[in-house]
């Protein structure tokens, strides 16, 4: 079940440092030296990477515990770049670049099979953040 909570992130004008605060959590984002930024903490694409690898490892650990399938660990890769239009056939928004993320999965456990593997690279894409990323979204700016 999901529970939405806030998140604040503040930020100066002087700099891309920003720190973001959740539940009682901290912690920051920052953008690399060589666009400005002090490099000191993920740049905002590495935090949306890890949300999306971070729900996936967790929807297939939950799937793999609940059906008893001998998973041990599970390591999610990740990447993300931007293609121009023309790499992309589905491209009619007007946009001229599409954002493709790599994701890959790794996953141990010496007695899990090859048709248990392939279950959860499928169960993976049923993450509701990749439901999110792959969903026509809508943001309110207030």
């Amino acid at each position: 079940m999901y529970v939405a909570r806030e998140v604040v992130v503040r930020g100066s004008g002087a700099g891309f440092a920003q720190t973001v605060e959740v539940a009682g959590f901290h912690f920051g984002a920052d953008e690399p030296i060589e666009v400005g930024g002090g490099n000191n903490a993920p740049t905002p694409y590495d935090l949306l990477l890890a949300a999306l690898g971070t729900c996936t490892s967790m929807t297939i650990g939950l799937y793999a515990r609940k059906h008893g399938i001998p998973l041990d660990d599970v390591t999610i890769r990740l990447t993300q770049e931007r293609v121009h239009e023309t790499d992309c056939a589905e491209c009619d928004d007007g946009d001229h670049y599409i954002h493709k993320i790599r994701l890959t999965i790794d996953m141990t456990g010496p007695m899990l099979t090859d048709e248990q593997r392939t279950r959860l690279r499928q169960i993976a894409a049923r993450c509701p953040v990749h439901k999110t990323l792959t969903s026509k979204i809508s943001i309110e700016v207030g």
